[in-house]
Protein backbone atom coordinates (compact mmCIF):
# COMPACT_ATOMS: atom_id res chain seq x y z
CA UNK A 1 0.00 0.00 0.00
CA UNK A 2 2.74 2.45 0.93
CA UNK A 3 4.46 1.95 -2.42
CA UNK A 4 1.29 2.76 -4.39
CA UNK A 5 0.78 5.90 -2.31
CA UNK A 6 4.38 6.96 -2.92
CA UNK A 7 3.99 6.34 -6.67
CA UNK A 8 0.80 8.41 -6.68
CA UNK A 9 2.52 11.27 -4.87
CA UNK A 10 5.43 11.15 -7.31
CA UNK A 11 2.96 11.32 -10.21
CA UNK A 12 1.29 14.39 -8.67
CA UNK A 13 4.63 16.11 -8.09
CA UNK A 14 5.64 15.39 -11.67
CA UNK A 15 2.35 16.75 -12.99
CA UNK A 16 2.65 19.91 -10.88
CA UNK A 17 6.18 20.40 -12.17
CA UNK A 18 4.93 20.13 -15.73
CA UNK A 19 2.13 22.64 -15.05
CA UNK A 20 4.56 25.06 -13.41
CA UNK A 21 6.96 24.79 -16.35
CA UNK A 22 4.12 25.43 -18.81
CA UNK A 23 2.95 28.47 -16.83
CA UNK A 24 6.46 29.90 -16.63
CA UNK A 25 6.89 29.45 -20.40
CA UNK A 26 3.47 31.04 -21.07
CA UNK A 27 4.23 33.99 -18.79
CA UNK A 28 7.72 34.47 -20.21
CA UNK A 29 6.45 34.56 -23.80
CA UNK A 30 3.81 37.16 -22.96
CA UNK A 31 6.21 39.27 -20.90
CA UNK A 32 8.59 39.30 -23.89
CA UNK A 33 5.74 40.27 -26.23
CA UNK A 34 4.67 43.06 -23.85
CA UNK A 35 8.21 44.45 -23.56
CA UNK A 36 8.64 44.35 -27.35
CA UNK A 37 5.29 46.11 -27.83
CA UNK A 38 6.21 48.83 -25.30
CA UNK A 39 9.51 49.41 -27.09
CA UNK A 40 7.74 49.48 -30.48
CA UNK A 41 5.33 52.09 -29.06
CA UNK A 42 8.29 54.28 -28.09
CA UNK A 43 8.46 53.63 -24.36
CA UNK A 44 11.90 53.70 -22.76
CA UNK A 45 12.17 50.12 -21.50
CA UNK A 46 15.57 49.69 -19.91
CA UNK A 47 17.40 46.39 -20.14
CA UNK A 48 18.22 46.65 -16.42
CA UNK A 49 14.51 46.82 -15.61
CA UNK A 50 13.72 43.90 -17.93
CA UNK A 51 16.41 41.80 -16.23
CA UNK A 52 14.48 42.16 -12.95
CA UNK A 53 11.22 40.82 -14.37
CA UNK A 54 10.15 37.38 -13.20
CA UNK A 55 7.65 34.93 -14.70
CA UNK A 56 6.79 33.74 -11.18
CA UNK A 57 3.90 36.16 -10.70
CA UNK A 58 1.54 34.33 -8.41
CA UNK A 59 -1.93 35.77 -9.02
CA UNK A 60 -2.56 33.64 -12.13
CA UNK A 61 -1.04 30.42 -10.81
CA UNK A 62 -3.44 28.14 -8.96
CA UNK A 63 -1.76 24.94 -7.86
CA UNK A 64 -4.85 23.79 -5.96
CA UNK A 65 -7.23 23.71 -8.90
CA UNK A 66 -7.58 21.89 -12.16
CA UNK A 67 -6.32 23.18 -15.45
CA UNK A 68 -7.91 22.55 -18.82
CA UNK A 69 -5.97 23.55 -21.87
CA UNK A 70 -7.91 24.34 -25.02
CA UNK A 71 -5.44 25.41 -27.63
CA UNK A 72 -7.01 27.78 -30.15
CA UNK A 73 -5.41 28.31 -33.53
CA UNK A 74 -3.66 31.65 -32.99
CA UNK A 75 -1.76 33.46 -35.72
CA UNK A 76 1.77 33.94 -34.45
CA UNK A 77 1.10 31.65 -31.50
CA UNK A 78 0.06 34.35 -29.02
CA UNK A 79 -3.21 35.98 -28.06
CA UNK A 80 -3.33 39.75 -28.60
CA UNK A 81 -1.96 41.75 -25.70
CA UNK A 82 -4.49 43.59 -23.51
CA UNK A 83 -5.04 47.20 -24.56
CA UNK A 84 -4.70 49.30 -21.39
CA UNK A 85 -6.85 52.05 -22.96
CA UNK A 86 -9.75 49.70 -23.77
CA UNK A 87 -12.75 49.49 -21.45
CA UNK A 88 -12.68 46.53 -19.06
CA UNK A 89 -15.37 43.97 -19.58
Amino acid sequence: MASASKDCMEDHIGALGLVLNALVLFTTRYMDAAVNQLRADGFDVRDGDVSRLSPFVRHHINMLGRYLFHLPDLAGGLRPLRDPDAAEG
